[in-house]
């Protein structure tokens, strides 16, 4: 989660059509390119050569803008794009049977949304602005256009499934043979990581999301996210302040990860 400013010029503009799904999060007359983005480093173009990241110009990308709260689609809408995050932070979450709600992810800038789709052609969750945000609406359709003429675009394709994966087989890890302060370190240190290779601080941040999404997210009741927060406060792991977070001992806070016997 390489690096060249590409220059070449690219093909014929391609828009892309208005969103005609029931989402609330309607689509701008902004357009990007990946090529220019600061972000082309983690998201779609990463990796791919000069002339894949041109092709991929051609798309001309929709920009929408979502404010917080709002649903930037819903499970069961029909499945139409793929979503690039530009700005913000999201959760994804699925309703159980019994009305409660389970988060599955949280997404911040340079990450995609919406793969979710790709197998039924219909979203199984649902995504939602956790603070005002803005993402790239990628249309599915003309991304495996292009992939099926080109065997770089198939296998970015492929990346990014592979990527949603392992995502999913880490999560299951994660609920699966951790206790509850594994978890919680994992869960900051895995932040830590995200919001380093974006060019913020590592040590000190502002959590986005709720402790009780933060509790359905990794399998915790609220009162033990809290409890064991507070546990690594006494600790000194960490200093947090409602919802700012600051690691004080990122050594530590990584031996709670990795050292405990299973």
């Amino acid at each position: 989660m390489s690096t060249a400013t590409l220059e070449a010029p690219v093909s014929p503009v391609r828009m892309v059509a208005r969103l005609t799904t029931g989402s609330s999060a309607a689509i701008t007359p902004l357009v990007t390119h990946c090529s220019k983005c600061h972000l082309r480093d983690l998201c779609l173009p990463c990796g791919m050569t000069g002339g894949d990241v041109e092709r991929l110009d051609s798309l001309m990308f929709g920009r929408r803008r979502v404010m917080a709260g709002q649903t930037l689609y819903r499970e069961g809408d029909g499945f139409q794009f793929i979503f690039a995050v530009r700005s913000g932070t999201f959760k994804s979450s699925l309703m159980l049977s019994d009305g409660r709600e389970q988060v599955s992810g949280f997404y911040m800038a340079g990450e995609l949304m919406g793969l979710d789709g790709v197998a039924h052609g219909a979203h199984a969750s649902s995504t939602i602005a956790l603070e005002d945000a803005e993402v790239c609406s990628i249309p599915y359709t003309h991304f495996t256009e292009m992939a099926a003429a080109n065997s770089g675009m198939q296998h970015v394709v492929s990346r990014l499934m592979s990527r949603e994966i392992v995502r999913e087989h880490s999560l299951m890890v994660l609920l699966g043979s951790m206790n509850a302060e594994e978890r919680l370190a994992a869960f900051l240190l895995n932040l830590s990581q995200r919001l380093k290779a974006r060019g913020y601080s590592a040590s000190e941040f502002h959590l986005r999301m709720s402790r009780a999404e933060i509790g359905s997210y990794l399998g915790m009741t609220l009162e033990t996210v809290s409890r064991t927060f507070s546990a690594f406060q006494q600790q000194r792991l960490l200093e947090v302040d409602k919802r700012h977070i600051r690691i004080t001992d990122l050594e530590g806070l990584t031996r709670a990860f990795e050292t405990r016997e299973h």
